[in-house]
């Protein structure tokens, strides 16, 4: 049984930083890209970032390029997500998501497996 599991969320204000992680378990980790993504109600789930099987590669959406960062720790199957600068607009519900290969690309079609959320509040 696949499981990811999102935690980190929370209420920041706006300039500050979040560190969200996720925990991946029942699935092969290490062969598998890793992605975040986002929603707000109404709206469609937007893709953040994702990084390759091995770290070496990473790709981000144009709206957080230079100021989150997506990186993961293989030997503990965590990927994390570092949120700095924060704007009210990156006020969201944060996924993580397992790539359906070694690299994935940001079509939500790419991931196979989607972890339940977590909150993230950002006030002006």
């Amino acid at each position: 049984q696949v499981q990811l599991v999102e935690s980190g969320g929370g209420l920041v204000q706006a300039g500050g930083s979040v560190r969200l992680s996720c925990g991946a378990s029942g699935l092969a980790f290490t062969s598998r890209a890793m992605g975040w993504f986002r929603q707000v109600p109404g709206k469609e789930r937007d893709f953040v970032a994702v990084i390759n099987w091995s770290g070496g590669t990473t790709y981000y959406a144009d709206s957080v390029k230079g100021r989150f960062t997506i990186s993961r720790d293989n030997a503990k199957n965590t990927v994390f997500l570092q949120m700095n600068s924060l704007k009210p607009e990156d006020t969201a519900v944060y996924y993580c998501a397992s790539g359906k290969g070694a690299s994935s690309g940001p079509a939500r079609y790419n991931y196979d497996y989607w972890g339940q959320g977590t909150q993230v509040t950002v006030s002006s």
